[in-house]
């Protein structure tokens, strides 16, 4: 393991950007938002980044107790990684810098790559409350923990139980809400955004 590079400076960004100011750092903190994720499931997530890379910002972040590895029991048997609390600190960060880059995204470009969950956290802002919504676009399913005040605030695919809101939209609808360009309520009086389920969230998106 390569020893930590520091700025040296005695400022407190630059103490952060020790830490995760290395490229890739924050997207993989992006990924295990998400919660525990196999190495195999990081790669294919973060197009792009070489394995090697990879390998060592995972062990640089586990070194300074962002991440932990740890063994799945049997019959998965496999190791995942996982933010620790000091980790999952980090969110509110990454929600301001995509907030920030939000004005940078422009039209797709045809090298650009997408996953549908790259949604989940600026959507995130938009939503208030507390609940699970899932969330279904052109490109795939992923789920929001909305209001969640530790652990995963986000997973890739369908709810893993009954949500308490589900909202349909189309990825330039999603584009445009999570961005601040469309207000969520807006979006749903226009029938941009369908709106089904029976929890508290569904009801406030609904009768707003």
């Amino acid at each position: 393991m390569s020893p930590r590079r520091s700025y040296d400076q005695y400022c407190s960004a630059a103490r952060a950007l020790d830490l995760v100011g290395d490229r890739w750092a924050l997207l993989i903190v992006r990924e295990l938002l998400a919660g525990p994720r196999r190495y195999t499931d990081l790669h294919a997530d973060l197009p792009g980044v070489s394995t090697d890379v990879l390998a060592s910002r995972l062990k640089d972040m586990e070194r300074d107790g962002l991440t932990t590895r740890r063994r799945l029991p049997p019959p998965g048997a496999a190791y995942v990684y996982e933010l620790t609390s000091r980790g999952e600190q980090l969110l509110p960060v990454l929600q301001a810098l995509g907030e920030w880059g939000q004005a940078e995204l422009g039209e797709r470009r045809p090298t650009d790559a997408v996953r549908a969950h790259w949604f989940a956290l600026p959507l995130l802002r938009a939503l208030e409350g507390e609940g699970l919504v899932e969330v279904r676009l052109d490109e795939g399913d992923f789920h929001l923990r909305v209001g969640a005040e530790e652990g995963p605030v986000y997973g890739d695919g369908p709810a893993p139980r009954e949500a308490d809101a589900r909202l349909r939209l189309d990825t330039e609808t999603c584009t445009a809400v999570a961005g601040g360009e469309l207000a969520l309520l807006d979006a749903v009086r226009a029938g941009r955004v369908t709106v089904t389920g029976e929890g508290t969230l569904a009801k406030a998106l609904r009768e707003a």
